[in-house]
């Protein structure tokens, strides 16, 4: 309990607003926005502080009690919306809870009329997988959240990209999302944003 109040005090809520003002600059103005595993909303909801041209709709396999935005249930491999409903989908440290990233790109690819964004982990670097685990289960294990630690390296994440025929437009790895001495431990080059578009 005491880790999570810390983690939620120091962490969470300063990068949920750094956070923001990357994807903010990676989604298009005026867009409809699908985010995908959305969890509480916070992030969509100071998104769409900074954003608010921006529609935001939220699905996630788990429906909070108490959301920031309104948030559909999904089974965690189909997206339940037809072809080309929306101008973006948004993964936000999403498809490493998967067993396969690529199912859940496939359901987007499906989904979206304009990009998809992502927010993620690279598994490159020192003691990169030990690191990732040990935030996803400070982040993520109080609320009972699947964690197969399925990070990828930089290297896989663009070949999946290319397999299923998706364009990298922007790449970002300087995201400053934890304040110094925090982001030369857990930042450094272990996060990434993207933004990518159909072939």
């Amino acid at each position: 309990m005491i880790l999570r109040d810390l983690h939620g005090r120091f962490v969470h809520g300063p990068r949920v607003h750094v956070l923001a003002g990357h994807l903010g600059e990676a989604i298009p103005r005026g867009a409809s926005v699908l985010d995908v595993g959305c969890g509480d909303g916070a992030l969509a909801s100071e998104l769409l502080a900074l954003r608010p041209d921006l529609e935001i709709h939220g699905i996630d396999v788990v429906v909070r009690d108490d959301t920031a935005i309104p948030v559909e249930p999904f089974d965690g491999s189909r997206i339940p919306a037809p072809e080309g409903s929306y101008d973006v989908i948004l993964f936000v440290d999403v498809l490493h809870h998967t067993e396969d990233p690529r199912v859940l790109l496939r359901e987007a690819r499906r989904v979206c009329r304009g990009c998809i964004v992502i927010k993620d982990h690279n598994r490159n670097g020192f003691l990169a997988g030990p690191t990732l685990r040990f935030m996803d289960w400070v982040g993520n294990r109080p609320d009972q959240i699947a964690l197969p630690y399925n990070y990828w390296p930089r290297e896989r994440w663009r070949r999946a990209f290319r397999e299923l025929r998706l364009e990298v437009v922007s790449w970002n790895e300087k995201l400053s999302l934890f304040r110094p001495p925090g982001d030369w431990v857990f930042g450094r080059s272990l996060h990434f944003v993207a933004r990518l578009v159909p072939e």
